[in-house]
């Protein structure tokens, strides 16, 4: 399938695809289009998310919609979360937008029961939910899934892990035993396995990639200090990158909201998203983060999963996970349709195994990195605001009023002092705060059994004088000076003195 035009695909469907930029299938899409088209049997395709697997069981989906007759839910997708949910529904509503007899209807959770029941009653060949909510609304007989035909299971490993497995079985076992299952999962864990036998029948398999190996469009960088320094370098490593648009993923929900917290008493375009939040908490910060208001959106893995946002630049490692196959799920969020990405792993300097474990499952290695000193933040603000500065369009007409006294102010400085100027005005608080920062880098071995040796040294030299204080009744202050000095200068000969 060279195109979506070879597929087969209703015309009212080319149509759509073709409005929304849709031209050459990805992968995951000509490998399953073609054989959901042509067969009933049962579906495994292993894919990471972002290779376009909504469209790939989508656009079938759609199709089948269309050449069926009645409006009875003949089509079942489960996914992980809210925001999951509602993106497939946005999806297939566009892939069906020249095709309105096709009724989609989201149910989940945080939301009013009464609007989804009444949206079921209209017309809802296709459903979209939750486990939770799914599994609520066929209990309440509000859901009828008796005539199912079609069951999606999206992002089932993610399902599972978040203890969804109680509510599978309960939807899954409500419905027809015949009927086509198709399961989609970035990994294949013994629950999935289980899955799978339980509920499929003679499945194929199809994979885009290799299972668990990170995506060719992410770098990986590490950065290794003590644990600290975390703070410090998030807060370089944002400042070194100012159009950062990523996810800091933190171990605990108190992780996340303390570096949150921190971040936006700092200044930054940052915000928490975990498990603490309510349902209108959740949709406000994300709603923000998909805007481009935030920057940084500071999040659990249990909180992010499902969550689909386009053009991240970078995915930061706050802390390691336990799993390495959790590291390259987070770094997979970065790095999607053809654009390059980059994951970074904050390490304190007792994970180097960790680190070594994550590479040999994902097939990649670490860049080492050295945590950026205060000139080299410093060179990438400066760079930034001029590169704003230089691609900034001017408006005459809206400036035009006020130029007379603005020239009559800078009468008299030379263009370069106007610059230095205007530079300066704008960038002073880095000057300010990273104008003696320190060395967070971790010292060398070397460095480590010097500064161990002065210190000793150190110790031994205060001993000493103070045996000689007590003994000779000097003033403590005195002493005080004379040990800060001989420690200033540090070649106090400690052995010579009687």
């Amino acid at each position: 399938m060279n195109s979506f035009s070879d597929s087969g695909l209703d015309p009212r469907l080319l149509e759509s695809i073709q409005e929304m930029g849709f031209h050459t299938p990805t992968p995951i899409q000509n490998e399953v289009i073609p054989k959901l088209l042509s067969s009933n049997r049962d579906l495994i395709a292993l894919a990471q998310t972002g290779t376009g697997k909504t469209a790939a069981f989508g656009l079938p989906m759609v199709h089948r919609s269309l050449e069926r007759s009645g409006k009875v839910t003949s089509t079942l997708v489960l996914c992980p979360t809210r925001e999951l949910c509602v993106q497939i529904t946005r999806d297939l509503t566009r892939f069906a937008s020249h095709a309105p007899s096709v009724g989609i209807v989201a149910v989940y959770g945080g939301a009013s029961m009464e609007g989804q029941v009444r949206a079921l009653s209209k017309a809802a060949q296709i459903v979209v939910g939750t486990p939770g909510r799914v599994r609520d609304l066929i209990q309440r007989r509000r859901l009828k899934v008796d005539q199912i035909t079609e069951v999606v299971l999206d992002e089932a490993d993610e399902m599972l892990t978040m203890g969804f497995k109680e509510e599978l079985d309960d939807i899954l076992s409500n419905t027809p035993e015949e009927k086509q299952t198709l399961l989609f999962s970035a990994t294949i864990s013994s629950e999935v396995m289980r899955i799978s036998k339980s509920y499929m029948h003679d499945p194929e398999q199809v994979s885009v990639a290799a299972l668990n190996v990170a995506s060719e469009q992410v770098e990986h960088l590490s950065y290794t200090v003590q644990a600290s320094d975390r703070y410090e370098l998030l807060k370089r490593l944002a400042d070194l990158h100012p159009d950062i648009y990523g996810i800091v993923f933190c171990r605990t929900r108190q992780d996340c909201r303390d570096v949150a917290a921190k971040l936006i008493g700092d200044g930054y375009n940052a915000d928490a998203l975990h498990g603490d939040l309510s349902q209108a908490q959740r949709d406000e910060v994300m709603g923000r983060f998909r805007s481009g208001h935030l920057q940084l959106l500071v999040a659990t893995d249990v909180a992010a999963r499902g969550l689909d946002v386009k053009n991240l630049t970078h995915v930061i490692n706050y802390h390691l996970p336990d799993d390495p196959e959790v590291y390259i799920h987070r770094s997979g969020r970065t790095g999607r349709a053809g654009k390059s990405g980059v994951s970074i792993a904050i390490v304190h300097t007792r994970e180097g195994r960790r680190l070594r474990d994550i590479e040999r499952k994902g097939g990649f290695q670490f860049t080492s990195m050295q945590a950026p000193g205060g000139e080299e933040v410093c060179r990438a603000q400066l760079l930034s605001l001029i590169d704003k500065m230089v691609n900034t369009k001017v408006d005459h007409k809206q400036i035009e009023p006020f130029l007379k006294d603005i020239f009559q102010t800078l009468k008299g400085l030379e263009r370069d002092e106007i610059i230095m100027k205007f530079v300066s005005a704008e960038f002073n608080r880095f000057l300010e705060y990273y104008r003696n920062a320190r060395d967070i880098n971790p010292r060398s071995k070397k460095e480590q059994q010097d500064d161990r040796k002065k210190r000793s040294r150190n110790a031994e030299f205060k001993r000493v004088f103070i045996n000689l204080g007590d003994r000779e009744g000097m003033d403590p202050k005195r002493l005080i000076t004379l040990i800060n000095q001989g420690l200033r200068s540090g070649n106090v000969p400690i052995g010579k003195i009687e």
